[in-house]
Protein backbone atom coordinates (compact mmCIF):
# COMPACT_ATOMS: atom_id res chain seq x y z
CA UNK A 1 0.00 0.00 0.00
CA UNK A 2 0.88 3.77 -0.09
CA UNK A 3 3.24 5.14 2.56
CA UNK A 4 2.60 8.16 4.18
CA UNK A 5 5.06 10.73 3.30
CA UNK A 6 5.64 12.73 6.39
CA UNK A 7 10.01 13.37 6.43
CA UNK A 8 11.55 15.75 3.71
CA UNK A 9 13.46 14.37 0.90
CA UNK A 10 16.96 15.23 0.66
CA UNK A 11 16.37 15.78 -3.07
CA UNK A 12 17.82 19.34 -3.96
CA UNK A 13 16.85 21.74 -6.52
CA UNK A 14 18.43 19.39 -9.19
CA UNK A 15 14.52 18.02 -8.86
CA UNK A 16 12.76 18.98 -12.32
CA UNK A 17 8.70 19.01 -12.78
CA UNK A 18 6.95 15.89 -13.39
CA UNK A 19 6.66 15.14 -16.77
CA UNK A 20 6.19 11.51 -17.44
CA UNK A 21 5.35 8.38 -15.40
CA UNK A 22 7.17 5.52 -14.93
CA UNK A 23 6.48 1.81 -13.13
CA UNK A 24 9.74 0.24 -11.69
CA UNK A 25 9.36 -3.11 -11.07
CA UNK A 26 11.40 -4.53 -7.67
CA UNK A 27 12.09 -2.27 -4.69
CA UNK A 28 15.79 -3.72 -3.90
CA UNK A 29 18.85 -1.73 -4.07
CA UNK A 30 18.74 -1.16 -7.95
CA UNK A 31 14.94 -0.57 -7.71
CA UNK A 32 14.75 2.11 -5.22
CA UNK A 33 17.91 3.62 -7.09
CA UNK A 34 16.60 3.62 -10.26
CA UNK A 35 12.79 5.32 -8.68
CA UNK A 36 14.81 8.21 -7.03
CA UNK A 37 16.87 8.88 -9.89
CA UNK A 38 13.80 9.00 -12.13
CA UNK A 39 12.12 10.77 -9.75
CA UNK A 40 14.51 13.04 -10.17
CA UNK A 41 14.57 13.80 -13.54
CA UNK A 42 11.03 14.58 -13.41
CA UNK A 43 8.90 11.12 -13.56
CA UNK A 44 5.80 10.43 -11.06
CA UNK A 45 7.30 7.24 -10.29
CA UNK A 46 5.39 3.99 -8.73
CA UNK A 47 7.45 0.94 -7.81
CA UNK A 48 5.99 -2.38 -7.16
CA UNK A 49 7.80 -4.91 -4.56
CA UNK A 50 6.56 -8.30 -4.40
CA UNK A 51 7.72 -8.48 -0.79
CA UNK A 52 6.44 -7.60 1.88
CA UNK A 53 7.18 -4.07 3.94
CA UNK A 54 8.84 -5.78 6.53
CA UNK A 55 12.86 -4.91 6.45
CA UNK A 56 15.19 -7.82 5.30
CA UNK A 57 18.73 -8.95 5.41
CA UNK A 58 21.44 -9.51 2.84
CA UNK A 59 24.57 -9.82 2.51
CA UNK A 60 28.05 -7.59 2.72
CA UNK A 61 28.22 -4.99 -0.31
CA UNK A 62 30.71 -2.68 -1.34
CA UNK A 63 29.40 0.49 -2.13
CA UNK A 64 32.78 2.63 -2.26
CA UNK A 65 34.01 3.15 -5.80
CA UNK A 66 33.01 6.68 -5.95
CA UNK A 67 35.56 7.71 -8.85
CA UNK A 68 33.30 6.34 -11.26
CA UNK A 69 30.22 9.07 -10.88
CA UNK A 70 30.54 11.24 -13.53
CA UNK A 71 27.07 12.94 -12.80
CA UNK A 72 25.11 14.72 -10.35
CA UNK A 73 22.50 11.90 -9.92
CA UNK A 74 25.46 8.97 -9.65
CA UNK A 75 26.97 11.09 -7.00
CA UNK A 76 23.49 11.64 -5.14
CA UNK A 77 22.42 7.97 -5.83
CA UNK A 78 26.46 7.69 -3.91
CA UNK A 79 25.65 9.56 -1.08
CA UNK A 80 22.23 8.33 0.00
CA UNK A 81 23.46 4.52 -0.42
CA UNK A 82 27.12 4.81 1.21
CA UNK A 83 25.65 7.66 4.13
CA UNK A 84 28.98 9.11 3.11
CA UNK A 85 31.17 5.85 4.43
CA UNK A 86 33.75 5.17 2.27
CA UNK A 87 34.02 1.42 3.00
CA UNK A 88 31.93 -2.65 2.99
CA UNK A 89 28.29 -2.22 4.00
CA UNK A 90 25.50 -4.26 4.89
CA UNK A 91 22.73 -4.95 2.25
CA UNK A 92 20.00 -3.86 4.64
CA UNK A 93 21.59 -0.60 5.87
CA UNK A 94 22.04 0.13 2.11
CA UNK A 95 18.58 -0.81 1.46
CA UNK A 96 16.85 0.99 4.40
CA UNK A 97 19.00 4.71 3.54
CA UNK A 98 17.41 4.26 -0.15
CA UNK A 99 14.04 3.55 1.05
CA UNK A 100 13.95 6.25 3.44
CA UNK A 101 14.85 8.48 0.65
CA UNK A 102 11.96 6.84 -1.88
CA UNK A 103 9.33 6.90 1.15
CA UNK A 104 10.33 10.57 1.53
CA UNK A 105 9.43 11.82 -2.24
CA UNK A 106 6.10 12.89 -2.59
CA UNK A 107 7.12 11.78 -6.58
CA UNK A 108 7.49 7.70 -5.51
CA UNK A 109 4.56 5.53 -4.48
CA UNK A 110 5.83 2.55 -3.66
CA UNK A 111 3.50 -0.71 -3.17
CA UNK A 112 4.16 -3.57 -1.30
CA UNK A 113 2.90 -7.22 -1.32
CA UNK A 114 2.71 -6.56 -4.86
CA UNK A 115 3.51 -9.23 -7.46
CA UNK A 116 3.64 -8.45 -10.65
CA UNK A 117 2.14 -11.68 -13.51
CA UNK A 118 3.18 -9.86 -17.16
CA UNK A 119 4.27 -7.01 -18.73
CA UNK A 120 2.80 -5.33 -21.88
CA UNK A 121 3.05 -2.23 -24.35
CA UNK A 122 1.32 -0.60 -26.81
CA UNK A 123 2.26 2.69 -28.84
CA UNK A 124 0.85 5.39 -25.92
CA UNK A 125 2.42 3.47 -22.80
CA UNK A 126 3.71 0.17 -20.87
CA UNK A 127 1.69 -1.82 -18.53
CA UNK A 128 1.85 -4.54 -15.76
CA UNK A 129 -1.29 -6.39 -14.23
CA UNK A 130 -0.32 -7.96 -10.69
CA UNK A 131 -1.66 -11.35 -9.38
CA UNK A 132 -4.73 -9.70 -7.87
CA UNK A 133 -5.92 -8.10 -10.90
CA UNK A 134 -4.29 -5.07 -11.06
CA UNK A 135 -3.26 -3.08 -13.60
CA UNK A 136 -0.66 -0.11 -13.38
CA UNK A 137 0.58 1.94 -16.63
CA UNK A 138 3.52 4.55 -17.29
CA UNK A 139 5.23 6.30 -20.48
CA UNK A 140 7.97 3.63 -19.40
CA UNK A 141 8.00 1.06 -17.63
CA UNK A 142 11.46 -0.47 -15.92
CA UNK A 143 12.46 -3.59 -14.87
CA UNK A 144 14.73 -3.87 -11.26
CA UNK A 145 13.30 -7.76 -10.55
CA UNK A 146 16.28 -9.41 -10.09
CA UNK A 147 17.75 -12.19 -11.58
CA UNK A 148 14.50 -14.28 -11.69
CA UNK A 149 12.80 -10.77 -13.28
CA UNK A 150 9.66 -10.91 -15.25
CA UNK A 151 10.28 -7.95 -17.22
CA UNK A 152 13.41 -9.69 -18.99
CA UNK A 153 11.56 -12.43 -20.00
CA UNK A 154 9.47 -9.78 -22.07
CA UNK A 155 12.26 -7.93 -22.88
CA UNK A 156 15.06 -10.64 -23.78
CA UNK A 157 12.43 -13.07 -24.80
CA UNK A 158 15.25 -15.24 -26.82
CA UNK A 159 17.44 -14.96 -23.70
CA UNK A 160 15.14 -15.20 -20.74
CA UNK A 161 16.97 -16.90 -17.60
CA UNK A 162 20.34 -16.65 -15.80
CA UNK A 163 22.12 -19.61 -15.55
CA UNK A 164 23.75 -21.34 -12.44
CA UNK A 165 27.62 -20.80 -12.35
CA UNK A 166 28.22 -23.84 -10.40
CA UNK A 167 28.60 -22.89 -6.98
CA UNK A 168 26.49 -21.43 -4.40
CA UNK A 169 27.78 -19.01 -1.36
CA UNK A 170 27.17 -19.55 1.98
CA UNK A 171 26.36 -16.01 3.77
CA UNK A 172 26.07 -14.57 7.33
CA UNK A 173 26.28 -11.27 9.12
CA UNK A 174 27.22 -11.98 13.33
CA UNK A 175 27.35 -9.54 15.87
CA UNK A 176 30.94 -9.08 17.07
CA UNK A 177 29.62 -10.27 20.41
CA UNK A 178 28.83 -13.15 19.74
CA UNK A 179 31.97 -15.02 19.61
CA UNK A 180 34.44 -15.01 22.10
CA UNK A 181 36.40 -12.08 23.01
CA UNK A 182 39.72 -12.98 22.86
CA UNK A 183 39.50 -13.80 19.18
CA UNK A 184 37.08 -10.21 18.47
CA UNK A 185 39.80 -8.64 15.57
CA UNK A 186 41.20 -5.52 16.38
CA UNK A 187 40.25 -1.89 15.64
CA UNK A 188 43.47 -1.92 13.18
CA UNK A 189 42.48 -5.44 11.60
CA UNK A 190 42.35 -5.38 8.00
CA UNK A 191 38.61 -4.25 6.88
CA UNK A 192 38.57 -7.46 4.45
CA UNK A 193 40.02 -10.58 4.35
CA UNK A 194 40.22 -14.12 2.50
CA UNK A 195 41.45 -16.85 3.99
CA UNK A 196 43.09 -19.80 2.35
CA UNK A 197 40.65 -22.71 1.58
CA UNK A 198 41.26 -26.33 0.15
CA UNK A 199 39.61 -26.03 -2.75
CA UNK A 200 37.12 -22.87 -1.82
CA UNK A 201 37.46 -19.91 -0.18
CA UNK A 202 36.07 -17.24 2.17
CA UNK A 203 35.78 -13.60 1.99
CA UNK A 204 35.64 -11.72 5.81
CA UNK A 205 34.41 -7.96 6.15
CA UNK A 206 33.76 -6.15 9.55
CA UNK A 207 31.30 -3.97 8.95
CA UNK A 208 29.50 -1.43 11.47
CA UNK A 209 27.11 -2.40 14.12
CA UNK A 210 23.66 -2.31 13.11
CA UNK A 211 23.35 1.27 15.10
CA UNK A 212 26.01 1.97 13.02
CA UNK A 213 28.89 1.50 15.92
CA UNK A 214 32.71 0.84 14.85
CA UNK A 215 33.43 0.19 18.57
CA UNK A 216 35.15 -2.74 19.49
CA UNK A 217 32.63 -5.03 20.84
CA UNK A 218 29.41 -3.71 18.65
CA UNK A 219 30.88 -4.53 15.28
CA UNK A 220 29.44 -7.35 12.98
CA UNK A 221 31.57 -9.75 10.64
CA UNK A 222 29.91 -10.77 7.19
CA UNK A 223 31.13 -13.83 5.75
CA UNK A 224 30.80 -15.06 2.48
CA UNK A 225 32.14 -18.85 1.76
CA UNK A 226 32.40 -19.75 -1.55
CA UNK A 227 31.21 -23.26 -2.22
CA UNK A 228 31.74 -25.37 -5.67
CA UNK A 229 30.86 -28.91 -3.21
CA UNK A 230 26.67 -28.50 -2.65
CA UNK A 231 25.08 -28.84 -6.74
CA UNK A 232 23.93 -31.95 -5.74
CA UNK A 233 22.45 -30.86 -2.95
CA UNK A 234 21.23 -27.93 -4.71
CA UNK A 235 19.00 -29.47 -7.34
CA UNK A 236 17.68 -32.32 -4.43
CA UNK A 237 16.09 -29.65 -2.77
CA UNK A 238 14.93 -27.74 -6.05
CA UNK A 239 16.90 -24.86 -6.01
CA UNK A 240 18.47 -25.62 -9.02
CA UNK A 241 16.22 -26.92 -11.97
CA UNK A 242 18.51 -27.89 -14.51
CA UNK A 243 20.37 -24.58 -15.30
CA UNK A 244 18.80 -22.12 -13.86
CA UNK A 245 18.72 -21.36 -10.54
CA UNK A 246 15.15 -21.34 -8.71
CA UNK A 247 15.78 -20.11 -5.46
CA UNK A 248 18.17 -19.66 -2.64
CA UNK A 249 18.72 -22.81 0.48
CA UNK A 250 16.91 -20.81 3.52
CA UNK A 251 18.72 -21.81 7.11
CA UNK A 252 15.84 -23.73 7.68
CA UNK A 253 16.08 -26.12 5.14
CA UNK A 254 19.59 -26.85 5.22
CA UNK A 255 19.80 -30.58 6.04
CA UNK A 256 21.57 -31.40 9.43
CA UNK A 257 24.38 -33.07 8.51
CA UNK A 258 24.80 -30.60 5.89
CA UNK A 259 25.52 -28.28 8.93
CA UNK A 260 27.63 -30.98 10.36
CA UNK A 261 29.67 -31.12 7.46
CA UNK A 262 30.22 -27.38 6.96
CA UNK A 263 31.51 -27.03 10.21
CA UNK A 264 33.72 -29.86 10.29
CA UNK A 265 35.06 -27.82 6.81
CA UNK A 266 35.51 -24.55 8.73
CA UNK A 267 37.72 -25.90 11.88
CA UNK A 268 40.38 -26.92 9.47
CA UNK A 269 39.90 -24.47 6.68
CA UNK A 270 39.21 -21.23 8.42
CA UNK A 271 41.52 -18.93 10.56
CA UNK A 272 39.91 -16.79 13.67
CA UNK A 273 37.72 -14.69 13.83
CA UNK A 274 36.44 -15.86 10.73
CA UNK A 275 36.16 -19.74 12.44
CA UNK A 276 33.56 -18.49 15.61
CA UNK A 277 31.56 -16.86 13.52
CA UNK A 278 31.13 -19.07 10.65
CA UNK A 279 30.58 -22.12 13.62
CA UNK A 280 27.95 -19.46 15.46
CA UNK A 281 26.18 -18.99 12.33
CA UNK A 282 26.13 -23.02 11.62
CA UNK A 283 24.90 -23.68 14.91
CA UNK A 284 22.28 -20.78 15.34
CA UNK A 285 21.33 -21.17 11.64
CA UNK A 286 22.18 -18.44 10.72
CA UNK A 287 23.35 -18.59 7.37
CA UNK A 288 21.92 -18.47 4.11
CA UNK A 289 22.90 -21.02 1.15
CA UNK A 290 22.96 -18.34 -2.46
CA UNK A 291 23.11 -20.36 -6.17
CA UNK A 292 25.08 -18.23 -7.96
CA UNK A 293 24.00 -17.22 -11.42
CA UNK A 294 25.07 -15.00 -14.36
CA UNK A 295 23.40 -13.49 -16.76
CA UNK A 296 25.16 -11.62 -19.91
CA UNK A 297 22.78 -9.43 -21.96
CA UNK A 298 22.06 -8.97 -25.44
CA UNK A 299 19.85 -6.45 -25.14
CA UNK A 300 18.40 -3.63 -22.16
CA UNK A 301 15.33 -2.33 -24.19
CA UNK A 302 12.14 -3.30 -26.07
CA UNK A 303 9.84 -0.12 -26.87
CA UNK A 304 8.86 1.23 -24.09
CA UNK A 305 10.34 -1.28 -21.50
CA UNK A 306 13.92 -1.40 -19.96
CA UNK A 307 15.73 -3.63 -17.12
CA UNK A 308 18.43 -2.47 -14.68
CA UNK A 309 20.73 -4.23 -12.04
CA UNK A 310 20.79 -8.02 -11.77
CA UNK A 311 17.99 -8.08 -13.95
CA UNK A 312 20.11 -6.55 -16.94
CA UNK A 313 23.01 -7.88 -15.98
CA UNK A 314 23.78 -10.57 -13.12
CA UNK A 315 27.88 -10.93 -12.41
CA UNK A 316 29.51 -13.64 -9.81
CA UNK A 317 29.46 -11.44 -6.41
CA UNK A 318 33.45 -11.97 -6.92
CA UNK A 319 33.85 -9.34 -9.61
CA UNK A 320 32.31 -6.54 -6.32
CA UNK A 321 30.70 -4.62 -9.91
CA UNK A 322 27.06 -5.47 -9.33
CA UNK A 323 26.40 -2.66 -7.15
CA UNK A 324 27.97 -0.20 -8.52
CA UNK A 325 26.55 -1.09 -11.97
CA UNK A 326 23.14 -0.98 -11.14
CA UNK A 327 23.92 2.21 -9.39
CA UNK A 328 25.30 4.06 -13.12
CA UNK A 329 22.55 2.21 -14.73
CA UNK A 330 20.11 4.36 -12.83
CA UNK A 331 22.10 7.40 -13.31
CA UNK A 332 22.20 6.34 -17.09
CA UNK A 333 18.65 5.92 -17.36
CA UNK A 334 18.12 9.04 -15.69
CA UNK A 335 19.96 11.26 -17.65
CA UNK A 336 18.84 10.34 -20.78
CA UNK A 337 14.87 10.01 -19.79
CA UNK A 338 15.44 13.83 -18.57
CA UNK A 339 15.22 14.55 -22.15
CA UNK A 340 11.58 13.69 -21.89
CA UNK A 341 9.73 10.83 -22.81
CA UNK A 342 6.74 12.19 -24.37
CA UNK A 343 5.67 10.11 -27.97
CA UNK A 344 8.44 8.46 -29.52
CA UNK A 345 10.56 10.02 -27.12
CA UNK A 346 10.24 7.41 -24.65
CA UNK A 347 11.59 4.60 -26.83
CA UNK A 348 14.69 6.58 -27.87
CA UNK A 349 15.11 7.48 -24.49
CA UNK A 350 15.51 3.68 -23.78
CA UNK A 351 17.41 2.90 -26.71
CA UNK A 352 20.05 5.49 -25.52
CA UNK A 353 20.15 4.33 -22.05
CA UNK A 354 21.06 0.83 -23.97
CA UNK A 355 23.61 2.19 -26.19
CA UNK A 356 25.77 3.73 -22.76
CA UNK A 357 25.47 0.60 -20.90
CA UNK A 358 24.96 -2.98 -23.18
CA UNK A 359 28.43 -3.30 -23.21
CA UNK A 360 29.60 -2.42 -19.79
CA UNK A 361 26.90 -4.41 -18.65
CA UNK A 362 28.10 -7.35 -20.80
CA UNK A 363 32.04 -6.54 -19.73
CA UNK A 364 31.42 -6.61 -15.68
CA UNK A 365 29.65 -9.87 -16.46
CA UNK A 366 32.17 -11.94 -18.46
CA UNK A 367 35.06 -10.54 -16.56
CA UNK A 368 33.94 -13.13 -13.89
CA UNK A 369 33.11 -16.10 -16.23
CA UNK A 370 36.68 -17.35 -16.40
CA UNK A 371 37.07 -17.51 -12.55
CA UNK A 372 33.23 -19.13 -12.74
CA UNK A 373 34.30 -21.59 -15.40
CA UNK A 374 36.81 -23.07 -13.54
CA UNK A 375 35.80 -22.75 -9.72
CA UNK A 376 32.19 -24.61 -10.73
CA UNK A 377 31.80 -27.64 -11.75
Amino acid sequence: MRKDFQSESTNDTFIKEANGSVVVVGASLSGLMTGIALSRAGLNVTILERAGAKPRSGAVLQVDSGEIDQTKTAKFLRKIASGGIRSAEAWSSIQFRLRTEAEADPKITLYYDTRVQCVNQDDNSAWVVTDKGETFHGDILIGADGHRSIVRRYVASHKPSATFAGYLIWVAIVDENDIPEKHRPSLIAPKLSMPDGIGDFLLGSIIAGADGSNALGNRRLGWAWYDNTQNDLLRRLGCVDGNVVRHSLNASDIPEQTLIELAEQAAVRWPQPWLDATLHSIKTRNLTGTPIAEYVPDNLVKGRIAIVGDAAHLPTPLTASGFNASLQDAAALAECVAKGIQGNSAAEALLEYESIRLKNARQIVQSGQSFSRSFGR
